[in-house]
């Protein structure tokens, strides 16, 4: 595996540097003999002859970090006096908090924020239940769920190790949608005490995010949710990875000039994620996807398939190709992969179309490396922030919660998905070449046009609910009151 540095692995090094013309660039030539990129240079203080410097490093992996530091107290004349890992320092205390909206400076703030004045709106949801939703954080807070089962590429690590990855998406709901998200993480797996507990908090959230629940659970899990709330039930896993990958998609076959209802697709993994991806590219017209397992190729009336697997096999593979991943690529237009690191012969390529597209999303090492197969592959994706063309949920679930809970929606459609595809691919424009398929996470227009589509598709679908009547309850129009007794 190719190693790259990340600023996941950096670590700023407080030294001591003896004060003599050549020590900093001694010093910053041993870091970068084994691979360190060094990111800043500060002086801390000028001590007798001596400079002590606070030097920001970029390793690869814990082990490279060690290894750099080690480097580093061998130049003669430097001394590294401390070392922090600056994601740790992050993550102290934890990364998120939560602050008022008013502040609370004299006796009339708190009587109308909390007693007596808050009797008043307590009585009024009482009145009409559908106040909830404007007169409390309910209008704009989603539950991110998880029971720790399927985190990352870490596995099932359990609630509380889960805990850093449900904060980190808090901050992403925040910062790219203006979305209040709480880390909800469950000391449980079974399927029906998650149900359960997620029914019995819903009051207070106006969506469910499903985050890092291993299949075949988290499908039982979704399905039970959806059927008994009235909020939208979203598992990003799916879901989100399924839109930003059509919405690469779409903008890579306008690069190879293939349409989307003559291409073939070759999944590589069919658990939440790969399923997820398959039925949304049915959905978008794609004309054939073969699913592949550890086992091969899934084909129906298979001996030995799961439920799962049956109903997946029902919907795909339409010519019932049988055996293994380079039998389902020979003259395959496009590979997703959705399973682990290494899984794609680079040689298992050429077998596909011309110009094929290869999306290998297996986090951190991607099925194939990019580099094995950039003069084979027209267009290529992955997983990672330090290739072009990364497939990141961030770019779908911030402006889709956000839609969602501007429109009132109490459920999800593929209707909705494919609208959130297809903003994200419209924002690249103009702008469109085979290492620009999919925006920047950091494109700031992203969330507010995917917000946009999943408004208007779920208004346009008579799915989204309309609370502005409410917001005074002096004012509440007669005919959308529910009738009181």
């Amino acid at each position: 595996m190719i190693q790259h540095p990340s600023a996941s692995f950096a670590f700023t090094a407080r030294c001591r540097i003896v004060n003599r013309p050549g020590m900093l660039g001694q010093l910053t030539s041993a870091i970068g003999s084994v691979g360190g990129d060094i990111r800043a240079l500060d002086i801390v203080r000028v001590e007798g002859n001596g400079i002590v410097r606070d030097i920001t490093v970029l390793a690869a992996d814990a082990d490279h970090a060690q290894k750099l530091i080690r480097h580093m107290s061998a130049v003669p004349g430097v001394e590294v006096l401390e070392y922090s890992d600056r994601t740790f320092l992050a993550h102290l205390g934890g990364k998120i908090e939560v602050t008022p909206r008013h502040a609370i400076r004299t006796r009339d703030d708190l009587s109308m924020v909390y007693t007596p004045g808050v009797a008043r709106i307590c009585m009024a949801i009482v009145e009409d239940p559908r106040r909830v939703r404007n007169l409390t954080i309910k209008r704009n807070a989603v539950a991110i769920v998880s029971d720790g089962s399927a985190v990352l590429g870490l596995g099932n690590i359990g609630a509380d190790a889960a805990i850093p990855v449900m904060e980190g998406k808090s901050m992403l709901f925040k910062e790219f949608g203006s979305v209040d998200a709480f880390p909800i993480c469950l000391a449980t797996q079974d399927v029906d005490e998650i149900v359960a507990t997620v029914v019995n908090i819903a009051p207070i959230f106006g969506g469910i995010n499903l985050e890092d629940i291993a299949a075949p659970r988290c499908f039982e899990i979704e399905r039970r949710l959806t059927a008994l709330l009235d909020i939208p039930v979203f598992h990003d896993d799916q879901h989100g990875t399924a839109i930003v990958v059509t919405a690469a998609l779409i903008n890579a076959l306008k690069i190879v000039g293939k349409r989307v209802e003559d291409v073939r697709v070759v999944c590589l993994g069919v658990g939440a994620a790969g399923t997820a991806v398959t039925s949304l590219l049915l959905a978008a017209g794609v004309g054939s996807v073969i699913g592949v397992d550890r086992d091969g190729i899934i084909s129906a009336g298979e001996p030995g398939l799961t439920p799962a697997q049956s109903i997946y096999a029902a919907a795909t593979n339409p010519t019932r190709l049988t055996g293994g991943l380079g039998d389902a690529l020979v003259g395959s237009d496009v590979f997703i992969g959705t399973s682990v690191g290494g899984a794609l012969d680079p040689e298992l390529v050429r077998l596909m179309a011309p110009r094929p597209i290869v999306f290998a999303l297996a986090n951190p090492e991607p099925e194939v490396q990019p580099e094995a197969i950039e003069e084979l592959a027209a267009v290529i994706a992955t997983g990672r922030s330090d290739y072009p063309n990364q497939i990141n949920n961030v770019l779908c679930f911030p402006g889709f919660f956000r839609g969602l809970l501007d429109c009132g929606a109490a459920q999800i459609t593929d209707g909705m998905k494919l609208a959130a595809a297809r903003a994200i691919a419209a924002v690249v424009g103009d702008d469109l070449h085979p290492e620009y398929v999919i925006p920047s996470v950091f494109n700031r227009d992203v969330a507010p046009a995917v917000a946009a589509a999943v408004s208007a598709e779920a208004r346009s679908s008579g799915l989204g609910r309309e609370y502005s009547d409410l917001i005074d309850p002096l004012h509440v129009a007669p005919s959308r009151r529910e009738p009181t007794t």
